[in-house]
């Protein structure tokens, strides 16, 4: 017994110091696998999760945090040779643009997160404009809706798709006011004037971000472009923009301060410069006013190489100066140009730059992983499941269907023209865009699909089934002058009971890099309408574009025109919807038509001048108009026809205190149900600055009945009718105000009063 207990305490011992040996090994092992492995343990983000990760990063990861490279997609197994992957393995990308699905973010996310020191996620980014695969109207389109909750909810379904495909950011709204339809990125924009386009800027950020951006379906916005871009000299694309800080303030201004007001994430700088400094390296833009004034607490990424365009502009001397004035100025993300990857460093070693600023850069980019959730679950974007039931789903179709019908405007519909009768047994569809997949989706289509759009002629099919032959014939091309197509289109007219002319422009010309000198249809589209309009069939055209036209010609020949913009995905449903009275269209314009581009810049909220037109004498010279041309547009801003028709009576304005009620009456006295959307417009007759002839102050979209009236009631505050002066302060003038109520800009009734 005694020999067998010695020899259990001699293995007994044996074991022990076995033990503690492999045990060693194993905490030596472990230590240095902590020392290989990423540390992607801080603790729960919160207050010091940012500083305590700041204080662990090199200078080196500190400005990788402050790169935003751009990806095509790629074969997920071919991701180790591409230059993505080099450049993430080394921790130098903070955020990546253009890469989409959940299987190729998850790679890169992976090698973010897995195979870099501190496992910092990285930030993917994409144009999501107007729509991800589900493709709503363009944003000009939709803003014609003047439905701020439908402009809401096509936002939060482009965000419901975008994050089930594996995206946190999208480059959106487009806040930009704009007065040149030659400029192509209207397209991307709610029209020109500040009420509405703040309004419309506040929506799509509540879209996008939600309530909550912690969640897996909401993402981050980016309004852009800062600031003033819509101004683009001769609306050339990318041109210089030359404005006093008075008009940038009152015109420009406020729909990125509402973008701010929602708490949107990120802000995008512009291209052009603003009091002679291009906005990349604008320290009064972006620092002065957006920091210290309006306080926004986002961070801020330059529009793809503005760094670098800070040479041609002959603001920087090379791109290390570039870099240095960027940096100074208030840019936390470089977009694309690697002007910071590349230079920074040198410039904090040569102490031109110093490290507390590159901190501060590197500090908003970090808290916004942090409030999007991504420390907590980098790959929360990437749950295969959602991409089945998330994307293209029967909702967001239905939502697209309806945004497409809302945001169709009713230009001319002489002797009921539309809705297309019921007795109508054959249709002539004739048009370079009656079956045009692509050209449905627009410019900026993001992972749009045109093989499931749904043309012009298919929903025109759809709608009536076998009951209606239905053909179509393309007549001309959109942009050549052959004409050889007319005969079969005018056979085809003369054979068919009703006859719809599909024209405008392609999808590609507008949106960026898209800038025209003719506004006109393009190409001999024209002519193909004169000629089968001299048919004398009943014809209705059904306009396809991304910016007013000069369509004079057009309007003196069709008895009906319907605008519908790029409708996106279900164009073609929504648009049969309202050519067959299955919607009472209720659009109205928000960027107004010119008669000829000599108009233009044209825009309803003007300036009087010395020398105003006199109604009462026309052709009297010598005052401000045209000897070619009258001074009024084709079509105003706010305009836009209904099935029925409208009558507005009764205005009353009474002053309370600091508040002024509006009141008028608006009957339906046509022969269908509609709705209209009655439009508030103020004129301060007399001011210390001079005032515009008018201003949208308010609007309501409302149904009403066929016969029914129904009263609607405005409230404004003095800080309503408040304007800024050349200090940039902000303050109301007493005096005389004329109060205009209508459905739309010109024609509406008005009563002046006093104001103390």
């Amino acid at each position: 017994m005694k020999l067998i207990q010695q020899s259990f305490t001699a293995s007994r011992n044996s074991i022990w110091k076995r033990s503690f040996i492999y045990t060693f090994f194993l905490v030596v092992v472990l230590l240095m696998a902590c020392d290989q492995q990423p540390e992607t343990t801080f603790g729960k983000p919160g207050d010091k999760f940012v500083e305590t990760l700041l204080a662990k990063m090199t200078l080196e990861e500190k400005i990788g945090q402050l790169n935003l490279v751009a990806s095509s997609d790629f074969v997920t197994g071919d991701f180790e040779e591409t230059d993505i992957a080099k450049i993430t393995k080394e921790a130098k990308a903070g955020g990546i643009l253009n890469i989409r699905s959940v299987e190729r973010i998850r790679t890169v996310q992976k090698a973010a997160v897995e195979e870099t020191r501190l496992g910092i996620p990285v930030l993917f980014g994409l144009d999501v404009i107007h729509g991800y695969k589900t493709i709503f109207p363009i944003p000009l389109a939709l803003s014609c809706s003047f439905d701020l909750g439908l402009i809401e909810e096509t936002a939060r379904v482009a965000a419901q798709e975008s994050t089930a495909d594996g995206l946190a950011w999208t480059y959106s709204p487009m806040v930009d006011i704009s007065r040149d339809p030659r400029w192509g990125r209207v397209a991307e924009g709610a029209g020109e004037d500040t009420y509405l386009g703040s309004l419309i800027a506040k929506a799509y950020v509540r879209g996008y971000q939600g309530n909550d951006l912690q969640g897996n379906n909401t993402m981050m916005a980016c309004v852009k472009h800062f600031a003033a871009y819509g101004a683009a000299e001769a609306g050339r694309e990318y041109n210089t923009v030359d404005m006093s800080k008075l008009t940038l303030y009152e015109w420009y201004l406020p729909p990125f301060k509402a973008a701010i007001d929602e708490e949107v994430g990120s802000i995008m700088t512009s291209f052009n410069e603003i009091s002679g400094v291009p906005s990349t390296s604008n320290h009064w833009l972006l620092t002065e006013l957006l920091r210290n004034d309006w306080h926004f607490n986002g961070f801020v990424v330059t529009d793809y190489t503005s760094i670098n365009e800070l040479v041609n502009h002959g603001n920087a001397r090379d791109d290390k100066n570039a870099a240095e004035l960027a940096m100074k100025a208030g840019v936390d993300m470089d977009m694309q140009g690697r002007v910071f990857l590349n230079n920074l460093k040198v410039l904090v070693e040569e102490g031109q730059i110093s490290e507390e600023l590159v901190d501060q850069a590197v500090r908003r980019i970090l808290e916004a992983k942090v409030k999007l959730g991504l420390f907590d679950d980098p790959y929360k974007y990437c749950d295969e499941e959602r991409v089945k039931t998330d994307i293209m789903n029967e909702n967001q179709l239905a939502v697209a269907r309806e945004s497409v019908a809302k945001s169709c405007v009713l230009l001319k519909n002489e002797n009921k023209t539309l809705p297309i009768s019921k007795n109508v047994k054959s249709i002539a569809i004739i048009g370079p865009l009656g079956n045009s997949k692509k050209d449905m989706l627009g410019n900026w289509m993001a992972a749009g699909e045109p093989e499931k759009a749904v043309t012009l002629l298919e929903g025109i099919q759809k709608k009536v089934g076998s009951d209606v032959k239905v053909q179509w014939i393309e007549g001309c091309k959109v942009d050549d002058s052959d004409k050889s197509g007319f005969a079969e289109a005018v056979k085809l007219a003369r054979q068919s009971d009703y006859v719809i002319l599909a024209l405008g422009e392609h999808g590609w010309m507008s949106g960026e890099a898209a800038s025209r000198t003719d506004i006109n249809l393009p190409g001999v589209q024209n002519e193909l309408a004169e000629a089968v309009i001299n048919t004398g069939k009943p014809t209705a055209v059904v306009l396809f574009n991304g910016r007013p036209l000069t369509i004079t010609k057009l309007d003196e020949m069709a008895p009906a025109i319907l605008e519908t913009w790029f409708g996106g995905t279900q164009a073609g449903n929504g648009i049969a919807d309202v050519l067959f009275g299955d919607y009472n269209p209720s659009g109205k314009l928000t960027m107004t038509f010119p008669r000829n581009l000599g108009q233009v810049p044209v825009y309803y909220n003007h300036k009087n001048t010395g020398r105003p037109l006199d109604p009462e004498r026309p052709d009297f010279k010598y005052l401000s108009r045209y000897i070619d041309s009258p001074n009024n547009p084709l079509y105003p801003f706010g305009y836009g026809l209904s099935y029925t028709t409208f009558q507005y009576s009764d205005l009353t304005v009474n002053s309370e205190g600091e508040q002024v009620h509006i009141s008028v009456s608006v009957a339906n006295t046509g022969e269908d149900d509609g709705e209209e959307v009655v439009q508030l417009y103020v004129q301060d007759k007399v001011g210390t600055i001079t005032r515009p002839v008018k201003e949208l102050k308010g609007f309501k979209k409302l149904m009403i009945k066929k016969g029914e009236s129904k009263t609607i009631d405005f409230t404004l505050t003095k800080d309503d009718l408040a304007f800024y002066h050349p200090d940039l302060s902000k303050s109301y003038e007493p005096g005389e105000f004329v109060f205009f109520v209508g459905g739309n800009s010109q024609d509406n009734l008005q009563k002046t009063i006093d104001l103390k």
